[in-house]
């Protein structure tokens, strides 16, 4: 903070006790001053982070100043970028970007062109260059991954190869594939840094990978079409979106068993997922359902629903926890949710298909 000089007392020596009175005031003004005004201590005007959005369609990455509520460049990455994490230090976005050609639901696969496996990788953009500066090996077809606690690996699900895939960005080699199950797709680390679930959207499933052993420890089965991961703060329980049937299985972490579910209702499909710091809040994405639902994970309910946008898929917590953005896939939009009122504030045009979003401190 930088230090304000007051005029001393004896500076109004002779003049009226009016006057010195007037200079004491003065001076305490001038130290509250120096408190409150920017360049004074108090924080910078504007946005303390920024919003990255991966857009699947047309291959690039969106920011976005969620004060102004604006875009504020729409950069380009490769094919296909879905899975989107930053680095440990925040200096660096990872996107999952993948050669395979799309393959909706129902679709046959035998019609669709061959897949560009040179596009496959793990885009390195880096924040302040506000460009993609690499693009380092991530296994066939990635998908979705997790970052280590310290950095240095990331752990990628390879959709068309049934695996996960152990990855060293700085040196941008595949140390290792762990086969975890047919089309995976989410992966999240525990809080403690010593699992990694994957979700297998073929066989309904739960791959329960241990890091120190670098092998899969358990299969937990849940419901149809497992989507998203979410583990509470604590560790204790981790809670798995089921597309097609409309439920979360809630999983014991110590015991590695699908102990409960909680349904959200007929028609609703759930995808991504974001859980509140202090884990009283998951908020949960319903792709063709258009909603948002709250779940209470300690007493596994429905707490409300708000509608937020077509398909919303991607979703992610403002640093305070006061905003919420989804990604909407055919819209080509992010909504902005004000929590407080559980009202979209604005909907921000972005790339082609948005996938993911996530959220960078400046």
């Amino acid at each position: 903070m930088s230090k304000t000089k007051c005029m001393p007392l004896a500076y109004a020596r002779g003049s009226d006790p009016s006057h010195d009175r007037k200079v004491v005031i003065l001076c305490a003004f001038l130290v509250a001053s120096a408190i409150l005004l920017p360049g004074c201590g108090a924080p910078p005007k504007g946005a303390s982070y920024r919003v990255y959005v991966s857009n699947e369609g047309s291959g690039d990455l969106t920011i976005i100043d969620p004060v102004k509520m604006e875009a504020l460049a729409t950069l380009a990455l490769g094919k296909r970028a879905r899975g989107i994490h930053p680095s440990a230090d925040g200096k660096t976005i990872f996107v999952a970007l993948s050669g395979s050609p799309f393959a909706p639901p129902g679709v046959d696969e035998s019609t669709l062109p061959p897949p560009d496996k040179s596009a496959d990788g793990i885009g390195v953009f880096d924040i302040a260059q506000e460009k993609m500066v690499r693009k380092v090996p991530g296994g066939s077809d990635p998908e979705q991954f997790a970052v280590s606690k310290d950095g240095k690996l990331l752990y990628v699900s390879n959709e068309d190869a049934a695996g996960l895939s152990f990855v060293d960005p700085a040196n941008g080699q595949v140390l290792k594939t762990v086969t975890t199950g047919r089309e995976p797709e989410g992966v999240t680390m525990s809080p403690d840094g010593k699992l990694i679930f994957v979700t297998s959207e073929d066989e309904g499933t739960v791959a329960v990978v241990d890091l120190a052993a670098q092998s899969v420890i358990k299969k937990i089965k849940v419901g149809r079409r497992p989507r998203g991961i979410a583990f509470l703060p604590d560790g204790s329980r981790a809670f798995i979106t089921n597309e097609n049937d409309a439920t979360l299985s809630v999983i014991d972490v110590a015991k590695l068993e699908q102990t409960g579910t909680i349904p959200i209702g007929g028609g609703m499909k759930p995808m991504g997922m974001a859980m509140s710091k202090d884990g009283t809040s998951l908020y949960v994405s319903t792709g063709r359902g258009k909603k948002v639902f709250v779940i209470a994970p300690q007493t596994q309910q429905v707490v409300t629903s708000f509608e937020v946008g077509d398909r919303p898929w991607g979703i992610a917590l403002s640093p305070d926890e006061k905003l919420l953005f989804t990604a909407n896939g055919p819209s080509n939009d992010v909504s902005v949710v004000d929590l407080a009122s559980k009202t979209v504030l604005k909907k921000i045009k972005v790339g082609e298909r948005p996938w993911g979003v996530t959220t960078v401190t400046q």
